[in-house]
């Protein structure tokens, strides 16, 4: 049997990728024997880049999913792509050199699911390098009618139930977007800014936000505060813009910031909807949906913001209202998709009622890997106040399946059986319920885009076909900053559409950093593309980075040298693979030894080899992908490499055929099982190992069971003597200039060691067990000056006493030490004391009369005869 002398991924890669048959991979609807398995896998944004971060936790899936498979489980890994978004609809604009109302909607709709339908392509290609075992033939992408329907059915049913409604309610918007965004969507940045004092009639207050004054509606005091409670009922007039509000009392409002007194508008934060709903305040609309200043606003109307503000100050400024200004350190709400300050605004829009005790409830049911990942949720959930907005001023999304009477204003939600429908193209099937007229306006917002996403894990358990649900999923696994996006959402969904939690478990990955420290971004100039990884190394030297950089949940640092220690195991692991399969050519395969055929170390290693199986399983289990590699790699490199093949060398080579066929066989076991352990992490290295140990895939075979018979801890020890015993010996050759290959007279053990065969074969010298305990006799040699002592003592007299120690007798010297506890030595400056420090005693060691060596091996006496 033939292996190459170098492993070449650039060659077997692209091999394995085009042999595979990819229906190996399949989920088997129609199984109902095997556990099911199915993943939740996260559907990318079609970016055209499937980056790290991606690659990184698509890797943690397919470990999974792998090894799963190979226990048996019915694996459903689907992948999905979430189509619809903003980033796409600018992406247009850009390559177009247009804007979306430039051109009609429906042309504006075609060009974006053209850039995704590429988009897509790139990034499987990708995936398809990296060896994934997806599911294809459980493919999906939201934009597609077959998805986004079920989406709009969802919309119907929850709105069947009274959780989907439409109202007029602060929302969080975007001016950048010219959307509504959910509060999941808002990140927060910290920022400097300036917190003016202004004269506000007969009182005094403090705002970062002087361009809200013409939406201010009231102001506030704490009725505690004593400096200014006898104004709470008054009115006061709004400085530059005249109108009076008036001065309301409020426990909230904190006398120690600013002045002690605070302007409400309508809105500048969430504390101002709060007191607007509780005091039943007017609404004053200062800021319209592209972010410029109203009517109300005078002067300033049309203005930006920035410009408003600037404008603002300099007005209060001339006109002597502003008297300081001080530094301020605040978090400003943030769009999470193009970092612009957001804005709270009143406006018609769709909402899903969210119920943080049905997600408390199904979020304890599930499973979190890391455990502490759940707080995250739960923090979450502790700072929810208003419902999900779910519609967006866009155009590339799943259209809200709703048409307006014009006659009587009568809202018409389509039923399921018209879906997949958009309102802006086709009408009602039939006339209002409520007037019978058939003139219809139809709703041109759109859903937001987690309305697919969160459906994500019904449409994948098969909801909606033919074939019967298969809810929950066992698996989610997703990145830690989606945790109050995605997860939130879909646990919401599923509890509200089918009544129970959406999976079994949530394993959440890390971000990638650089090699800097710093999470990878454009501008740090420190991303690297898997693409570029594959290059120059290879797609399971990639993986292997992925395993061992770090426990699920945690930042994983992408670092070069690590992929290059990848590359380098891949190597030793040829080596290794190559060596053993040179001896398997005629392996006698039905040839299964009794124990007493197989010799001590076969034995240890079997017994390591249980070990090995039973902890990566414990850890796959675990989703510890970083402690069962690092098992596997420790175990191939130090106990198959540097001791087993060595050890066994003289057998493999030999004559004896039961000798042989015991090593053979378990060499042959060991590789086998490494094999099938490697499946899941470096899935074409394996493929290729496995190609000369058996039929079909690897990825089609069972995960290797830990074998009872192959535990023996008696065994075990023992081997390990002998492994130390060996790298005792060497260490000895080496440390004497003797060639390692080259015999010595003999080696007497005194052990309990019944086979020493192997221990012959590997130092090439006889051995023999020795009964009893050694019978040594230290003889001295050489009594040599120890010249750190003698020199600064006996300074001038220093060669007299070299000279006379070296000719005089070493044991009548030691003789002499031991009786007077010094020597009297006789030199030619006459005798001189020396006391015990003041020499070094050099014994050779004699043992039946022959000068030997003595090697502690573990409390073994290990006699090496010269």
């Amino acid at each position: 049997m033939t292996v190459p002398k170098e492993y070449i991924p650039h060659e077997v890669e692209p091999k394995w990728k085009e042999a595979w048959d990819m229906s190996m991979y399949h989920f088997d609807w129609e199984d109902h024997n095997r556990p099911q398995f199915i993943i939740d896998t996260p559907p990318p944004y079609p970016t055209g880049n499937f980056h790290i971060g991606n690659s990184l936790n698509w890797c943690y899936i397919d470990f999974v999913a792998r090894y799963k498979r190979m226990c048996g489980y019915n694996v459903m890994f689907p992948q999905g792509w979430d189509c619809h978004g903003l980033p796409t609809e600018v992406k247009v604009e850009e390559i177009h050199n247009i804007t979306k109302n430039q051109v009609p909607r429906e042309e504006f709709r075609r060009m974006c699911r053209e850039l995704t339908t590429n988009n897509i392509a790139k990034m499987r290609n990708t995936m398809m390098n990296l060896g994934f075992s997806v599911d294809w033939s459980n493919e999906f992408v939201t934009m597609e009618p077959a998805y986004y329907s079920k989406t709009q059915r969802s919309f119907r049913r929850m709105y069947d139930m009274g959780r989907i409604y439409q109202s007029e309610h602060p929302v969080n918007w975007c001016p950048r977007c010219e959307t509504a965004i959910a509060f999941a969507e808002v990140e927060y940045e910290g920022r400097s800014t300036q917190l003016n004092y202004l004269n506000f009639d007969k009182l005094k207050i403090a705002t970062t936000r002087p361009e809200l004054m013409a939406a201010c509606v009231a102001v506030a005091i704490n009725p505690e505060d004593a400096r200014y409670n006898a104004h709470i009922g008054s009115k006061v007039k709004v400085p530059l813009f005249g109108h009076e509000v008036p001065v309301i009392s409020d426990s909230v409002v904190d006398p120690a910031f600013g002045t002690g007194v605070v302007m409400i508008c309508t809105f500048g934060d969430k504390q101002d909807v709060r007191w607007w709903v509780e005091h039943k305040l007017p609404l004053r609309k200062a800021i319209d949906k592209n972010g410029r200043m109203t009517k109300i606003a005078g002067k300033y109307a049309d203005m930006t913001i920035p410009e408003c503000k600037e404008a603002v100050i300099t007005d209060l400024k001339a006109e002597g209202y502003l008297y300081e200004q001080k530094e301020l350190e605040q978090n400003v709400g943030m769009c999470w998709r193009c970092d612009t300050p957001i804005e709270i605004l009143s406006e018609k829009q769709w909402f899903v009622k969210i119920d943080t005790n049905d997600v408390k409830k199904a979020a304890d049911e599930i499973n979190w890997t890391p455990e502490h990942m759940k707080v995250r949720l739960e923090n979450w959930l502790g700072t929810m106040e208003w419902d999900w907005c779910i519609s967006r001023q866009r155009i590339f999304a799943t259209p809200i399946p709703v048409w307006y009477c014009k006659d009587c204003g009568e809202v018409m939600v389509a039923k399921e059986e018209w879906m997949p429908i958009d309102p802006t193209r086709e009408s009602p099937k039939e006339p209002c319920s409520k007037c019978g007229s058939t003139n219809f306006e139809p709703e041109e917002d759109v859903l937001d885009t987690w309305m697919d996403s969160s459906i994500t894990v019904q449409h994948v358990t098969g909801w909606l076909t033919d074939h019967k649900s298969r809810l929950p999923a066992q698996l989610r696994p997703q990145g830690h900053d989606i945790i109050r996006t995605w997860a939130f959402y879909t646990i919401l969904r599923s509890m509200a559409l089918a009544g129970k939690r959406p999976w079994d478990s949530i394993l959440v990955n890390g971000m990638v950093l650089g090699e800097d420290g710093h999470k990878m971004s454009k501008s740090l100039g420190n991303i690297i593309p898997p693409e570029e990884v594959i290059e120059k190394y290879s797609a399971d030297s990639f993986r292997q980075w992925a395993a061992i950089g770090g426990a699920p949940g945690s930042d994983v640092m992408f670092r070069w040298k690590d992929v290059v220690s990848a590359s380098r195991f891949f190597a030793k692991m040829w080596s290794i693979y190559r060596f053993s399969v040179s001896h398997f050519n005629d392996r006698d395969t039905s040839y299964v030894p009794t124990k007493e055929e197989l010799h001590i170390v076969d034995r240890w290693l079997l017994d390591k080899l249980y070990e090995l199986i039973t902890s990566v399983t414990l850890n796959m289990d675990a989703c510890q992908f970083d402690e069962a590699f690092k098992s596997i790699r420790g175990f191939a490199w130090e106990v198959v490499a540097d001791n087993y093949i060595e050890l066994v060398k003289s057998r493999l080579y030999g004559t004896n055929a039961t000798d042989r066929k015991a090593a053979q066989y378990t060499l042959y076991a060991t590789i086998e099982v490494l094999a099938k352990l490697l499946a899941p992490f470096a899935p074409f290295f394996a493929e290729e190992m496995y190609s000369r140990l058996g039929t079909g895939s690897v990825h089609m075979q069972s995960w290797p069971k830990a074998d009872a018979l192959w535990k023996d801890e008696e065994a075990g020890k023992a081997g390990e003597l002998v492994k130390e015993i060996v790298s005792s010996v060497r260490r000895y050759k080496s440390e004497h200039g003797i060639a390692l290959n080259a015999p010595l007279k003999g080696l007497e053990i005194y052990g309990a060691l019944t086979d020493v065969m192997d221990i012959t074969g590997a130092t090439n010298t006889p051995v023999e067990v020795m009964v009893g305990n050694p019978d040594f006799e230290h003889v001295p040699v050489n009594v040599k000056p120890n010249m750190g002592v003698i020199g600064p003592k006996f300074k001038g007299q220093a060669k007299a006493i070299i000279d006379a120690l070296t000719e005089a007798n070493p044991k009548k010297l030691v003789s002499e030490m031991e009786q007077n506890g010094k020597i009297s030595l006789q030199t030619k400056s006459g005798i001189i004391d020396l006391a015990p420090e003041s020499v070094e005693i050099e014994k050779e060691v004699i043992s039946a009369g022959r000068a030997v060596d003595v090697l502690d091996v573990k409390g073994i006496p290990v006699v090496v005869i010269r």
